[in-house]
C-alpha cells in the first residue's frame, strides 16, 4: 500500500500532535497579520531596513518559542515588541555606531502618517536616529504605533513616569532638531 492510501507519515518523519499543529497555525496567522507593523516599528527603532528585518526575525523566533505561554492569555504582540526593543538596545550597545543606508520609511498602508513629503520624512528619520535608544523607542511606540503611556511602559518594562520623562526629553530634542515640524499635537492618553 502507498502512503497516500494508508494515511501514514513517510518513514522517518515524525507526526505533529494536533496541539502543535494548532499552535503553529495560530502563530502563522499572528505572523501574517502583525509582521508588517512589527517591521515598521523595527525600522523606526534601527533606521536600517536590513537590521529591521533581522530584528523582526529574531523577535518572532523568540515569540514562537514562548507561543504556548503567550497563547494562554498573554499578549504576543506586546511580547514581540518588548523583545524587539531589548534586542535593538543590545545591538546598539554592541555596535555603538548606527549604519545609515539610503532609503525611505516603509509605507504605512492607511497613509495616516503626517510626514507625507520626502524631505520631512528624511528629516524625521535623521532626528529619530539622533535620539538615545530608549527615547527613540518611547517615541516610536507612543506616536508611530499609537500606544498609551501605560501600554508603552508595559512593553518597555518600565514605569509610566519613566515613559513620560523620556517622552518629554525626546520631544524637546525633536523640536530642537526639527523646528519646522509642529510637535504640539500628540497622543495624550
Amino acid at each position: 500500500m502507498t502512503q497516500a492510501m494508508t494515511g501514514a507519515a513517510p518513514a522517518g518523519a515524525t507526526a505533529r500532535s494536533p496541539v502543535v499543529e494548532q499552535m503553529t497555525s495560530d502563530f502563522d496567522a499572528f505572523f501574517r497579520g502583525r509582521a508588517p507593523a512589527l517591521l515598521r516599528t523595527a525600522y523606526l527603532l534601527t533606521g536600517d531596513k536590513h537590521l529591521a528585518e533581522d530584528l523582526v526575525q529574531d523577535a518572532l523566533a523568540r515569540t514562537f518559542r514562548a507561543w504556548r505561554r503567550l497563547s494562554d492569555g498573554g499578549n504576543p504582540e506586546a511580547y514581540a515588541r518588548r523583545v524587539m526593543y531589548h534586542l535593538q538596545v543590545s545591538m546598539w550597545r554592541r555596535r555603538r555606531v548606527v549604519e545609515t543606508m539610503p532609503g525611505e520609511l516603509p509605507e504605512h498602508r492607511d497613509h495616516s502618517d503626517h510626514a507625507h513629503n520626502a524631505v520631512e520624512r528624511l528629516a524625521l528619520r535623521r532626528a529619530l536616529q539622533a535620539l538615545p535608544a530608549r527615547q527613540r523607542a518611547v517615541v516610536v511606540l507612543r506616536y508611530f504605533e499609537d500606544h498609551s503611556e501605560s501600554e508603552t511602559a508595559d512593553i518597555l518594562n518600565c514605569r509610566v513616569g519613566t515613559v513620560k520623562s523620556h517622552t518629554a526629553r525626546a520631544l524637546a530634542k525633536l523640536r530642537e532638531l526639527m523646528p519646522e515640524i509642529d510637535l504640539s499635537e500628540g497622543v495624550t492618553r
